[in-house]
This record gives structure tokens, C-alpha cells and sequence, in this order.
């Protein structure tokens, strides 16, 4: 017999109880209509666009085929464009979180919270400045005979640095504009974990490094994966870095795409690739986060 079979009432309110409430989401409609209208209908509308056909004639042929995902697999450039893409960000990302967790530690447990306001507007400071200038202005270091070359030379090394228009060159400089994103997440990650687990730890006699990779690492985890997600779509989608450093000669998803829709007008394929560039960086953020969520689990069982 039901407990609430005495109370005719008791069913009916136990269900309207279960029944979601919409009551506090008026303040919340015109955010969503503005998402809606301003991001999911263009990407609706360029997914649709991607399955059309191209004429150079009248551009776009209104169709339905998938040729342009087809071309995209099948030839090899466009397949070594987005391997470039992935790779260069992944190592940029990792060079990031190398770079920057040290630096995010020291802020979050710098004693002074004056110095260490001042250090953080100091990091912050590049991200004032436009990437395009941000980028020039390492072309002025980079460069053969540049800033850097010539410091080089003063010490009595001499001959091409090879920075332009490489590989290399484009991840330094992608390193440079990533980077204060990577600090400022892992410093505010590392601020929310109590110093006193760590003094726990170091009274139970394990040392500095021990802290940092049984105790802090693992507790820092989930803010680690949002830095490297961040860095790491950042740099897929990245386009004056790759074009200015880069060069004409290097290519990479993003100017790729801007290439084929305003200089070849190809829309559909245009598309097509800045689908292709979105669902890659979906997948590889989407896998990333699941190994780190398992192994953050495995942390804290």
C-alpha cells in the first residue's frame, strides 16, 4: 500500500514537485535569443552551405552532396593543413602549461597581495595590445635581422636564425599570445586549494616536489584541462600569428579557410573546412577531457 495513498493530494503534489520550473528564466530569454540568433542560425546556415556545390560562374549551386568533405579527405594537403594545425597547437598548449604553472603557482601563494596585484596586471598587460601588433612585433625579433640576430651577434654567434616563416617561429609567437591565458586559469586554480594541505603534507615528512605531484597537481587537475582547452582552441583557430609569422608558404586551418571563402570564393568548401576545423577541436577537446576526468577519479578515489 502507498504511503500517500491516504492523502488524495500527496500523488498530484509529488508530481507537479517533479516537474521542472520555468518561473526564474524570463531574465534569461533574451540571452538566449541572442545566442540563437547570432551564433546557432550562421553555423546552421554554413553547415547547409557546406553540402552545396561551387560554380565559378554563380559560386554557389544549391545542392546537397557531401563532395566537399570528400575533396577535403582525399587530398593530401588540405589533410597535411590540419595534421600542421593540430600538432602545432598541441605542442604550443604543452609549452604553455610548462611555462605557465610554475609562474601561476608562485602568484597564488606570493605573500604580498599588493606585489602580487601589480604582477598580475603585468601579464595581463600584452592582452591590451592587438594580436596583429603583438605578433608584428616579433617579426622585428625573429626575423634574420632582427632583434634577436643581432643580440646573437653581439655574443659571436652568427648566420640565419630560420625562425621566419617556419613551424618554429609560428609557435614561439603563439607561445607569447597563449600564454597569459594558460597563468591567469591556473593561478586562480591554484589560489582555491588550501595551503594547509600542503603543510599537512609536508608535516607527514614528503617533500616540495612530492607536495606538488600528490597533493596539488591532482587537486589542480580540472582547472590544468580548462587552460589546456582554452590554449589549445586558441591556437587551432589562430589566424594572424600563422599568417604573419607564417608566411604565404605555411599554412594552417584558419587562414585556410579565409583563403578559400574571400580569395577563391568557395564558399561551400570554405565551409566545409571551418566544419571540419570545429569538429577536430571538439573531438580532441572532448577526448582530452575524458582521460583527464578518468584520471582525476582515479586521483581522488
Amino acid at each position: 500500500m502507498s504511503y500517500t495513498s491516504g492523502f488524495p493530494g500527496a500523488a498530484g503534489t509529488a508530481t507537479r514537485r517533479r516537474l521542472p520550473s520555468f518561473r526564474g528564466a524570463g531574465p534569461v530569454l533574451p540571452a538566449v535569443v541572442f545566442v540563437l540568433l547570432g551564433m546557432v542560425a550562421p553555423l546552421a546556415l554554413m553547415l547547409r552551405t557546406s553540402f552545396d556545390r561551387f560554380d565559378p560562374q554563380v559560386l554557389i549551386v544549391s545542392a546537397f552532396t557531401a563532395e566537399n568533405y570528400i575533396r577535403f579527405v582525399s587530398d593530401p594537403f588540405f589533410r597535411d593543413v590540419l595534421g600542421r594545425t593540430v600538432a602545432i597547437s598541441a605542442v604550443a598548449t604543452a609549452i604553455c602549461l610548462v611555462l605557465g604553472l610554475p609562474v601561476a603557482y608562485f602568484l597564488a601563494r606570493f605573500p604580498s597581495a599588493e606585489a602580487k596585484s601589480r604582477l598580475l596586471l603585468l601579464i595581463l598587460v600584452p592582452l591590451l595590445i592587438g594580436n596583429a601588433v603583438r605578433t608584428s612585433a616579433w617579426m622585428l625579433i625573429l626575423n634574420d635581422h632582427g632583434v634577436l640576430a643581432a643580440l646573437l651577434r653581439g655574443v659571436g654567434i652568427t648566420g640565419a636564425l630560420g625562425l621566419m616563416y617556419s613551424a618554429t617561429g609560428v609557435t614561439i609567437a603563439l607561445v607569447s599570445v597563449l600564454l597569459p591565458f594558460m597563468i591567469i586559469t591556473l593561478n586562480s586554480v591554484f589560489e582555491g586549494i588550501e595551503r594547509s594541505l600542503e603543510d599537512a603534507a609536508e608535516s607527514l615528512g614528503a617533500g616540495h616536489l612530492t607536495v606538488m605531484s600528490r597533493v596539488v597537481l591532482p587537486l589542480a587537475l580540472p582547472g590544468i584541462l580548462a587552460g589546456c582547452v582554452l590554449c589549445f582552441t586558441l591556437s587551432m583557430n589562430a589566424y594572424a600569428t600563422p599568417v604573419l609569422i607564417g608566411g604565404p608558404k605555411f599554412h594552417m586551418m584558419a587562414p585556410t579557410v579565409y583563403q578559400q571563402i574571400t580569395e577563391a570564393m568557395n564558399w561551400p568548401f570554405g565551409a566545409a573546412l571551418a566544419f571540419v576545423l570545429m569538429g577536430m577541436t571538439l573531438l580532441l577537446t572532448l577526448g582530452l577531457s575524458v582521460a583527464v576526468q578518468r584520471r582525476y577519479r582515479r586521483w581522488t578515489a
